[in-house]
């Protein structure tokens, strides 16, 4: 399946749910906020929203820092 991540094309197993697609990218689930098709998604729906071979994604990594 694809999906458009951060404006470009990506291939992903079918049936994965944002949390999966956070942790193939080897992020911390706790430092992203992603966008689905133009709407944030809540932190706490990540694990419950499946993706669809035609989503685009926007995903931010939040970094802090002084």
């Amino acid at each position: 399946m694809e999906i458009t991540l951060n404006g470009e094309r990506r291939s992903i197993p079918a049936g994965g749910s944002l949390l999966d697609l956070i942790d193939g990218l080897a992020l911390p689930r706790d430092a992203v906020v992603i966008e689905r098709n133009g709407k944030i998604v809540d932190r706490a729906d990540y694990g419950e929203t499946l993706l669809a071979g035609s989503d685009v994604i926007e995903l931010v990594r939040i970094v802090g820092g002084g």
